[in-house]
């Protein structure tokens, strides 16, 4: 969970109902805490709502007590997200008794998969919230907020217009907000059509949907004008990208890194989350023909046993993932694989758990996710009557982590005496120190950095490999050449 604010407010954006003119000459600026929680897409959002409330005099702030208009952005994937969205709401319904108390009004809103799965129940349990909005509608928050200034008892709105939310999205060259830092997340689809049995992406996000190629480059264009250097490709299914190009031709993920690639001042390339049935021959030939894209590679694929990825629609088996490891393997060689696991599953015996402990120990994973199941409401898989005992997944749960963990160790302490290209995007401890992400995603702590650093890429010797991170030194040139 984390905190999106910042205090410098976007420029004008583009798009239906955004144009400043609409606020009164003169009116005092108003002030939004956005509170993002879980995943990254959920960051790309949080900045975007930000942009369409800027024009329409919301500027943004560090701390709910500042803000005129707070602004939830929630998660459904993590255990009881829920019940944590409705203990924040007790918090802030006490901060809102408060200003109210003195004359003056604060407005709460929840948006994101939460406020998509719990719709009016929202309202009815925390009748402190004046907006609820899913992620499809987020576009649509002025004209919210304006219907809510004019007396509005409360909104809620959970349509799917996915394609009119992106049509309607600031264009990035008008945004400020576009980019904080040297790295950035772009969405380039949303949505699953997969179904797992688990999960509640298709009923909170709705179904695939791939934005268009121009619209995708006219943003990292902006992004890397703007000081970005790393952009990550976020989707829920993002190697299941098929976007529409200028030509009207299709064009897979493996072909919009090929174009992101030859953007100028864009050095390295990301993506995620993957899943296996869309890692196609194309997404492959990329691996080992563009330098850009890195060799990191988050595979999710959730057990080791066929009989529970059958029973949780997975569509593809154990071995039909380890070939396909293999495969990406044979194009780069270098390549780094990160995943993510669900432990004790309806259903799960420990001869299938012990599948799962084989796979691992097969791929030798560079760093991993894993989880016990928790029934998520509206899910084939919550209606299961072999739920598992909470002891009995969380001893599953320790085994797995330990073999995980041991393996991270592994990878990293194999990283000591390399060369390896840093881009430093954080501060560390001190002064003098600088963090960055190595291309296999690893923090890299340097003591000593030059400032000039901050923000670019330099060579870097490892010289300690940790459990979490690595530590190393600038190479000589690297500050030569800053």
């Amino acid at each position: 969970m984390s905190d999106t604010s910042a205090s410098e407010q976007p420029t004008q954006p583009e798009g239906p109902g955004l144009e400043s003119s609409d606020r009164p000459a003169g009116a005092p600026a108003r002030k939004i805490f956005i509170k993002t929680y879980g995943c990254q897409m959920n960051v790309y959002d949080s900045a975007r709502m930000a942009d369409v409330m800027a024009p329409n005099g919301y500027a943004e702030v560090e701390t709910p007590e500042e803000a005129d208009f707070i602004l939830l952005n929630t998660c459904h994937i993590r255990e009881k997200a829920a019940e944590k969205v409705y203990s924040e709401l007790g918090r802030l319904r006490r901060l809102k008794e408060e200003r109210a108390a003195k004359g003056e009004r604060l407005m709460i809103g929840v948006a994101g998969c939460v406020a998509q799965a719990e719709g009016e129940e929202m309202r009815r349990r925390a009748p402190a919230v004046d907006l609820v909005v899913g992620p499809q509608t987020y576009h649509r928050l002025p004209e919210y907020v304006a219907r809510l200034d004019n007396g509005s008892p409360g909104i809620v709105e959970t349509e799917f217009p996915v394609e009119a939310k992106f049509e309607s999205l600031p264009m990035a060259e008008k945004r400020k907000t576009l980019a904080r830092g040297a790295t950035a997340f772009l969405t380039v689809q949303e949505g699953c059509d997969k179904f797992c049995a688990f999960c509640v992406v298709p009923y909170t996000r709705g179904g695939e949907y791939s934005r268009p190629v121009t619209r995708l480059l006219g943003e990292a264009e902006a992004l890397a004008q703007a000081g970005v250097r790393e952009v990550t490709l976020l989707g829920q299914n993002v190697n299941a990208y098929h976007g529409e190009d200028d030509a009207g031709r299709d064009t897979t993920l493996g072909g919009l890194i090929r174009r992101l690639a030859e953007i100028p001042g864009l050095e390295r390339i990301r993506y995620t989350t993957s899943h296996p049935r869309d890692m196609d021959d194309e997404l492959i030939a990329a691996h080992a023909e563009v330098d850009k894209l890195m060799p990191y590679l988050h595979l999710p694929v959730q057990a080791g046993s066929d009989r529970i990825l059958k029973a949780m629609n997975r569509k593809h088996t154990a071995e039909s993932y380890l070939r396909l490891i293999e495969r990406i393997r044979a194009a780069r060689p270098d390549i780094a694989m990160s995943g993510d696991f669900i432990v004790g599953f309806p259903g799960e015996t420990e001869e299938d758990f012990q599948a799962t402990l084989d796979l691992v120990s097969e791929v030798k994973y560079a760093q991993a996710y894993s989880f016990k199941y928790s029934p998520r409401p509206g899910t084939p898989a919550a209606t299961e009557e072999d739920q598992l005992a909470e002891e009995v997944k969380s001893e599953r749960l320790q085994r797995l982590q330990a073999l995980l963990n041991e393996q991270q160790l592994a990878f990293n302490r194999a990283c000591a005496g390399r060369v390896m290209p840093v881009l430093f995007d954080r501060r560390g401890r001190g002064d003098a120190q600088l963090v960055g992400r190595s291309p296999y995603l690893q923090s890299v702590h340097v003591d000593e950095a030059p400032e000039e650093l901050f923000g670019r890429l330099a060579e870097v010797v490892i010289d300690e490999g940790h459990a979490n991170s690595l530590r190393g030194r600038i190479v000589e040139k690297a500050v030569q050449t800053a």
